[in-house]
């Protein structure tokens, strides 16, 4: 008997020895997010420690989600240092307002403010939400450049025959990208029986990709594009549509069509839904510095080589107003937001988002996790001020020049 405590009390020792030295072989956000680990998977409902760690390492437990990598450039697109800009706001206060990871801004090409919170830095990746829908909206200009799509105006059914017999029988693909489908969805993230909360959990019924299973039981509320309604679900079928079209996963198609033309630095992941498809709407994992670059991407026109990997006036046409969202001087594009400015901006639940402003050749991006939760309306507010509060001092700074 006590041969045997001694050997179990060794066995203990072992076990705990090995166990310390595999939780230190852990990179920090993996540790972070095992301390922290919700039970409940809908993450709209995590507490704030929760998403703190949770955000910068979606990708890294394969039991909390699967996903797909994505490649860098072999050759990163450089971002060289400019002057600190010299703003009317207090950027300390601001970000902790925001509760920011992540703070750029890009001007001319150059990093005028690089500052980062909630012990994230630049080699890390925090999940861009929506901000995704925007990378989705470019690869459907990729796949109508590349010919994989033949018009806008061709009906989802054209290319999803499964969508056949529901409501998106005369639905096109320009009123999936406007959010114009006149379809009923529920985007409301405090309520747990709204189609954002439920539609994750849906359980196909024939084999199909879940959002085609979910939205394919939902009613017509309104004519097709009569009506704008906010749906993620909506941007989750584009990317069912867009992986049947080209025939090859988003993850693939964004690595080749983006990630490598736009010179980013670091591998990004792209999470899968349960039935194994990139979730379009939602939830790429990049650098705060790939983002940005992203948005000089699409400033400089998705060009290539010299050549743009998109349709000739796509861009004048998806970051305009397409459709009335019902807020003056704004509206909604192909998956951007939009400013009656000639700006536009991607946006993600809880203080993602990239801005861009042409005219001033501004990048402004933001990684975050909202105190107030996924639409914090105080957050948006002061982030809005913020983009104004650049604007003026880009404009105050090329008044002195001239």
């Amino acid at each position: 008997m006590k041969r045997y405590q001694k050997w179990l009390a060794g066995a203990f020792v072992a076990f705990g020895v090995l166990a310390t030295a595999g939780w230190w072989s852990l990179d920090k956000e993996t540790r972070g997010l095992l301390k922290t680990v919700p039970t409940n998977r809908d993450l709209l409902f995590w507490s704030v420690p929760q998403r703190d760690a949770a955000f910068r390492a979606l990708d890294r437990i394969s039991l909390l989600a699967k996903w797909r990598m994505i490649a860098p450039a072999a050759t990163p697109r450089p971002l060289p240092p400019g002057a600190p800009l010299s703003l009317p706001i207090g950027v300390d206060a601001y970000m902790d307002a925001q509760r920011s990871a992540a703070l750029l801004v890009l001007h001319k090409g150059q990093l005028r403010l690089e500052r980062y919170g909630l012990d994230f830095d630049a080699t890390g990746r925090w999940t861009s939400f929506s901000v995704a829908k925007s990378f989705t909206s470019t690869l459907v200009g990729a796949a109508v450049r590349d010919g994989h799509i033949r018009s806008l105006d061709d009906k989802v059914t054209d290319y999803l025959p499964q969508m056949k017999g529901s409501a998106y029988d005369q639905v096109s693909v320009r009123q999936l990208l406007t959010m114009t489908s006149g379809v009923r969805w529920n985007e409301d993230y405090n309520d747990p029986q709204s189609d954002v909360a439920r539609f994750n959990n849906h359980k196909s019924e024939d084999g199909s990709p879940a959002i085609v299973s979910y939205l394919r039981q939902l009613p017509r509320q309104a004519p097709a594009g009569e009506r704008w309604l906010y749906s993620t679900g909506e941007t989750n079928l584009v990317g069912i549509l867009l992986g049947q079209a080209t025939g090859k996963p988003l993850a693939q198609y964004l690595q080749e069509k983006i990630w490598i033309p736009a010179g980013m630095e670091h591998q990004a992941t792209w999470l899968l839904s349960k039935t194994g498809q990139e979730i379009s709407g939602c939830c790429i994992q990049a650098s705060p510095r790939d983002y940005a670059r992203f948005g000089l991407f699409i400033l400089d026109g998705a060009r290539h080589q010299g050549q743009s990997l998109l349709p000739e006036g796509w861009l004048d046409k998806a970051t305009a107003r397409q459709a009335d969202i019902g807020q003056p001087g704004r509206g909604y594009g192909y998956q951007w937001w939009t400013y009656d400015d000639g700006s536009y901006t991607a946006r993600g639940i809880f203080g993602q988002g990239i801005f861009i402003d042409p005219k001033r050749q501004l990048v402004i991006v933001s990684n975050s996790n909202w105190a107030g939760g996924a639409r914090d309306l105080q957050a948006t507010e002061a982030r809005e001020a913020f983009y104004k509060a650049v604007q003026q001092a880009v404009d105050l700074e090329m008044a002195k020049v001239r």
